[in-house]
């Protein structure tokens, strides 16, 4: 049975010679760690290639653009992150330190996702039908737990959502004031860090008794 493929990409058996999958899985490494250093406009292909120890060309047999290539890198990003943070709605702060620890061990993740919103920020359809899923998924948790009273009715789930998002990567978007929190914080620990968002967080939307 062949394997199906992504938009912009060609199947692994019409790509002949050394092993399919170690090339493309060298060649998608080295676009994850470029495109977080320099964007999409900024990335060079001919360096993912060096990088990944191929062509130019073998590259461009797999991805038929260097968009292309952003969009399945992206695509495997989202679903770390989609797999790696679940929605409690009973307990909105544990899903804030969650989703800082997300981005404390994968910095390179942040990076990449915001190049992206920057530089496609015209695009209406660059959210994934997966991301999208997922939105509306926990949209509807936070409404039932609205509903069964575990949350408070006067927010908004969407301005939930936002809000915990947002906070919970204060420090992955201002690396600058992380920096100034390593030697004038009082405790310059990234425990601290974490606990001072989780509890913010707890204010905002306590656990239910």
């Amino acid at each position: 049975m062949s394997r199906s493929t992504s938009p912009g990409q060609t199947s692994d058996a019409a790509i002949a010679g050394e092993s399919a999958d170690s090339t493309r899985q060298r060649i998608v490494a080295a676009a994850k760690e470029e495109f977080a250093r320099h964007g999409i406009a900024g990335a060079r292909v001919d360096r993912i290639a060096k990088q990944a120890r191929t062509s130019k060309e073998r590259v461009y047999a797999y991805f038929r653009s260097k968009e292309a290539l952003y969009a399945h890198v992206a695509e495997r990003e989202t679903t770390a992150l989609v797999e790696a943070t679940q929605l409690d709605p009973a307990d909105l702060p544990g899903y804030a330190g969650i989703l800082f620890d997300h981005f404390a061990a994968r910095p390179d993740h942040y990076r990449l996702i915001t190049w992206g919103r920057l530089e496609l920020a015209e695009s209406a359809g660059n959210t994934t039908s997966r991301l999208q899923a997922t939105i509306a998924g926990k949209l509807d948790k936070l409404r039932d737990a609205q509903r069964t009273g575990l949350l408070d009715p006067v927010w908004d789930p969407v301005d939930i959502l936002a809000l915990i998002n947002q906070i919970a990567m204060t420090w992955a978007g201002q690396p600058e004031i992380a920096a100034a929190a390593a030697d004038q914080a009082v405790d310059p620990s990234i425990t601290a860090r974490r606990a001072a968002l989780v509890t913010a967080v707890e204010r905002m939307f306590p656990r239910p008794d």
